[in-house]
């Protein structure tokens, strides 16, 4: 069997024979969790186990587990911080916020490979512009280069881990004020615009090393009509052709509001895979997946089947926890966390 191209989430801390049955669908090819998923680490490595052994080549496990906000796993997992306090530390001392950059992000990718987690969808890599709340503190820098430097050391320390990176949100989400999870937005700068700074990241790391690339859900209206995730232009032209990408495109979340302007779920899937998508992610509405599934009966793509298969992440091969990296890495970690008056672990955020 191979992984077909819907990434699907599960509805508890453990599956139920729903969430198997729509598992060992041939078009499923990974799974992402949120918090609702999670109890502790024991349990997050019983119910990825389970995932894993429903089927072989096994499913992706993923999550967002990108620090400050977006840390799905809280208790009993280090605290990652947001983003934008790696770039305030660049302002003054640019090496040791790189030298921390690939500390943290070898352990926030260590932990998850620890427990069975094969992918955390980061780095963001999108422009911290102050008119973008939903991004905000999650972007390293409102500056391109700096967002350059600090991606490339986040990126060598998830694949000193052992895990592949996924840059999102491309061509770039912080330059605009709508969040997508609740509505449209709409990007009215030009292509030249858009090139001379959003793109500058996505340009400079892609050549380094990225293997995915999650899409906005924006509309660009004065580059294409159809939002980022359904064009051809951004997939096609712009970023396989001149940015040269090779690894898997994922969709953003077909279930938020910004993927609503070509239709229902059937729809949206068929817009995003004709505009060159590998992977489609639906989240938190089943029925919306399960109508995916039923128009996916005889898709096959199988470049995309091979790029996914390449995400599976590589689990440390001795125990982490007495290493003395991890212990010197938690040090600094911890330390880092002290100074900015956050905990050491547990819930930071909202």
């Amino acid at each position: 069997m191979t992984l077909g191209p819907l990434m699907v989430d599960v509805s508890g801390m453990v599956l139920d024979d729903t969430d198997r049955k729509r598992l060992r669908h041939p078009q499923v090819g990974g799974v992402i969790l949120f918090s609702r998923n999670y109890e502790n680490p024991e349990q997050l490595a019983r119910l990825c186990r389970e995932i894993h052994a429903l089927r072989d080549p096994r499913l992706v496990v993923a999550v967002d587990q990108e620090g400050g906000r977006v840390q799905r796993f809280r208790d009993g997992f280090e605290a990652i911080p947001a983003m934008g306090h790696l770039g305030d530390l660049y302002d003054d001392e640019p090496r040791e916020a790189i030298r921390l950059a690939e500390i943290f992000a070898w352990v926030m990718a260590s932990e998850l490979l620890y427990y069975g987690i094969d992918l955390s969808f980061s780095p963001v890599l999108d422009i911290g512009n102050p008119i973008s709340s939903v991004i905000g503190d999650r972007a390293f820098h409102r500056d391109p280069e700096t967002v350059c430097h600090l991606a490339n050391a986040w990126i060598r320390g998830m694949r000193r881990a052992g895990m592949e990176a996924v840059g999102k949100h491309f061509p770039g989400h912080g330059s605009v004020e709508g969040d997508s999870h609740h509505v449209m937005p709409f990007d009215r700068r030009s292509f030249a615009e858009i090139e001379a700074l959003d793109l500058i990241p996505f340009r400079r790391v892609i050549a380094t090393h990225l293997s995915g690339i999650m899409m906005a859900h924006v509309i660009y209206d004065r580059v294409d009509s159809s939002a980022a995730g359904y064009s051809r232009f951004w997939i096609e032209s712009v970023l396989r052709g001149q940015l040269e990408f090779e690894g898997v495109v994922f969709s953003d979340d077909l279930s938020m509001s910004g993927a609503e302007s070509v239709g229902g779920y059937a729809e949206r899937a068929a817009h995003a895979l004709d505009a060159g998508c590998d992977i489609l992610l639906v989240c938190n509405n089943p029925a919306g997946a399960d109508e995916v599934l039923d128009t996916l009966q005889d898709y096959s793509n199988p470049t995309s089947q091979i790029r996914m298969v390449r995400l599976h992440g590589e689990p440390p091969k001795q125990d982490l926890f007495e290493t003395q990296e991890w212990r010197k890495a938690c040090e600094e970690l911890n330390a880092f966390n002290h100074r900015l008056g956050l905990a050491s672990s547990g819930d930071l955020f909202d």
